[in-house]
């Protein structure tokens, strides 16, 4: 063999070992070592093979090329990746690390069946790995496997409790699916999801949940129970197995219930726990569940409708818990949970002289601590100039009085990444790549209500400043505390109307205002105001009510000024009771809608004082007016249903194709249009 061909045998087994091709490797040092048995680079090469082989029990690659692997994957070369794995398995076939690694690489590149058999062999090799199970899960998801999915998730969190991403991604599972068989050992798991801060967002998940529980022969049991047999027996007795189910105690405490069937249970306890007050029995599984309904009660903000004997047992309860509290003697706790349920406590003058105890601590801190802080917080929040605007000083009335929407958790990212690896992966089509290359965002939020969406931005956009904006001060009142008891620094909240934004001197990198301009007087007047504070280069998030969409909202609207219902609590509840019985049918897909089961979102979506709608093509004429170019829409349920008839790259930035596709698919928005777009000079 000549000193060339021994370069080129060295070379190649140096190239062998980069891609994990170890035994191909080997067989080239051995080859040079027969011929040349001095040669020092094939003796050093061998020897490290010998070494790393016998360190990993002969089952493992070497330790660098995993390194090697991982690194590949993050720089997000995903076909070397899987090539090398590939290869890897065949050499080392119980590596449960490269097995994962492999399927990993292959689900991001879209084959899934490949990452789901490599899933499987990782997991038959390592029944205990949780990461695997996890990423398991991801692949099943992606398949519509979501059931299937989600007790992956569930292995992989019994496997490694407090696991971050396995919440989020269980969290995500759980919005899109519909239970038709009973799963009781994941109740805990979702539990222990609700429990958490910010790995998702509780409304998302409410009817996964009810399906589920739905499925518990108990609660089974009391939804089926007929009127006449509501006694006190049966009362006590539902209290009773009601409180048994942990996961509706759960659900209850911490988003509205958007369910009828279990709207009118809850209504019929409720009623019964205050009409036979005196006579109930004090017992810790009461406490429990008048917590969980006087926290329910608390979250859709006494959206249930009371009868005349309601309101004067209630009237009679308050006078009662008034003298005893003025006596210096603290309230029966049931007294207290009982009240709760049908108003906030926070708004009694006597609330101060209430004792945080044991018994009524969770509804103290919700119905009387938070609502107090927040009073606490207007005062210390920045306020632009006076809002002068006759539509923007009674929008801003409706949400001091009422703001909206109440919330207790978001599911946020795990991690801010930089602008650029956000658009990166988001198939928008930028038409000026600058925008990427900002290291340190400042972002404007324009109506940012009670926080949900400049909490969400602040946390996914890595260095980022965020000043939120809105017209109301409670609203951003109960954004400021959200927003401290979730740790979170790098928002500052203003109040302001769009109107008067120039004041603020400030250009920014990327503008959001989702569910804004359409309750202004003149929607364009505000969104000329955004573009005037975005930077040439810009991104623009915007978020518009769609006329298709809205139809059915529309009719409703149009009944209710008809009709001269005004939007005063009891008025509000009464027109929902009437679209609920079974002869407005024709109204019933209003029930559907998450917003129809808490009054200050029920407000928002019925009886606004002001709305616009909009068209496809009338978004177009807007954006061309204001220097904006459509970047895309950012719902990706949408997007995937519209590339099905539209499989052109360019078909998904084609306003003129989305138009007629929403003709065809005219509830595809029914949310609203959420689209980027972006300020050209």
């Amino acid at each position: 063999m000549a000193k060339l061909s021994v370069d080129k045998a060295l070379l190649k087994a140096t190239s062998h070992i980069k891609k994990g091709e170890i035994v191909e490797a080997e067989k080239l040092y051995r080859a040079v070592l027969k011929m040349f048995p001095n040669n020092k680079r094939a003796q050093k090469g061998l020897v490290t093979l010998t070494k790393a082989s016998q360190s990993t029990s002969r089952q493992d690659p070497p330790h660098e090329i995993i390194n090697q692997l991982v690194n590949l994957y993050n720089e997000n070369q995903l076909v070397e990746v899987i090539e090398q794995a590939t290869s890897l398995t065949k050499q080392y076939p119980k590596a449960f690390i490269v097995w994962n690694i492999l399927g990993t690489a292959a689900a991001q590149t879209g084959k899934l069946e490949k990452a789901i058999n490599s899933f499987e062999k990782a997991i038959s090799l390592k029944p205990n790995y949780a990461e695997a199970h996890n990423n398991f899960g991801n692949a099943l998801k992606e398949q519509g496997r979501l059931e299937e999915a989600i007790e992956a998730f569930h292995k992989a969190l019994s496997l490694k409790p407090g696991f971050a991403e396995a919440y989020r991604n269980i969290g995500n599972a759980l919005k899109d699916v519909k239970f038709n068989h009973s799963i009781p050992e994941i109740h805990k798991t979702i539990i222990s999801l609700l429990d958490q801060k910010s790995s998702v967002r509780p409304k998302d998940i409410a009817t996964a949940v009810i399906s589920l529980l739905k499925l518990e022969p108990n609660l089974k049991k009391n939804l089926q129970k007929p009127n006449k047999d509501k006694t006190l027996k049966w009362l006590q007795q539902s209290i009773s197995e009601l409180s048994d189910l942990s996961l509706l105690i759960k659900l209850m405490s911490v988003c509205p219930i958007p369910d009828l069937e279990l709207e009118r249970l809850l209504k019929q306890i409720r009623a019964g726990i205050l009409l036979a007050f005196p006579n109930f029995q004090e017992m810790s599984d009461f406490l429990k569940f008048q917590t969980a309904l006087a926290l329910q009660c608390f979250n859709n903000e006494y959206i249930y409708d009371q009868s005349k004997d309601e309101e004067k047992a209630i009237a009679d309860l308050e006078v009662s818990l008034e003298k005893s509290l003025a006596k210096g003697k603290q309230p029966n706790p049931q007294a207290i949970l009982c009240l709760a349920s049908y108003k906030p406590l926070y708004k009694y003058k006597w609330c101060y002289l209430l004792a945080d105890n044991e018994h009524i601590h969770k509804v103290f801190i919700r119905q009387i601590s938070e609502p107090l802080k927040e009073q606490e917080l207007k005062p210390n929040i920045r306020i632009l100039k006076k809002i002068t605007d006759d539509i923007s000083i009674k929008v801003s009335a409706q949400y001091e009085a009422h703001p909206y929407p109440r919330w207790t958790k978001l599911g946020l990212p795990l991690n801010p990444k930089p602008v650029a690896k956000i658009f990166a992966t988001s198939k928008l089509k930028l038409f000026d790549t600058e925008v990427c290359k900002v290291s340190y965002p400042n972002i404007l939020v324009a109506g940012c209500g009670t926080g949900q969406h400049p909490i969400s931005t602040a946390a996914r956009f890595k260095n980022s400043q965020v000043i939120a904006v809105d017209l109301s001060l409670s609203s951003l009142a109960y954004a400021q505390r959200k927003t401290e008891e979730l740790g979170i620094k790098n928002i500052e909240y203003i109040r302001a109307d769009i109107l008067n934004l120039k004041k603020l001197d400030k250009q920014f990198d990327i503008i959001e205002s989702v569910g804004v301009l359409h309750h202004m007087n003149d929607p364009m007047a505000g969104w000329k105001a955004l573009v005037d504070c975005l930077k040439d280069g810009g991104l623009m998030k915007i978020g518009l009510y769609s006329e298709l969409a809205r139809k059915q909202i529309v009719e409703i609207r149009n009944e209710i000024s008809q009709l001269g219902i005004g939007s005063s609590n009891t008025e509000m509840r009464a027109f929902r009771q009437a679209l609920i019985k079974p002869e407005r049918d024709y109204f019933k897909e209003i029930r559907y809608s998450s917003n129809f089961y808490s009054l200050s979102e029920l407000r928002d979506l019925l009886f606004h004082i002001q709305e616009h709608r909009f068209d496809i093509l009338q978004i177009s004429e807007c954006l061309n007016e204001l220097g904006l170019k459509f970047c895309g829409f950012n719902k990706k349920a949408a997007v995937q249903k519209f590339k099905q008839s539209n499989n052109e790259p360019k078909d998904l930035y084609n306003l003129y194709k989305w138009q007629r596709f929403e003709e065809s698919n005219p509830d595809t928005f029914a949310g609203m249009y959420q689209f980027w777009c972006q300020k050209i000079a």
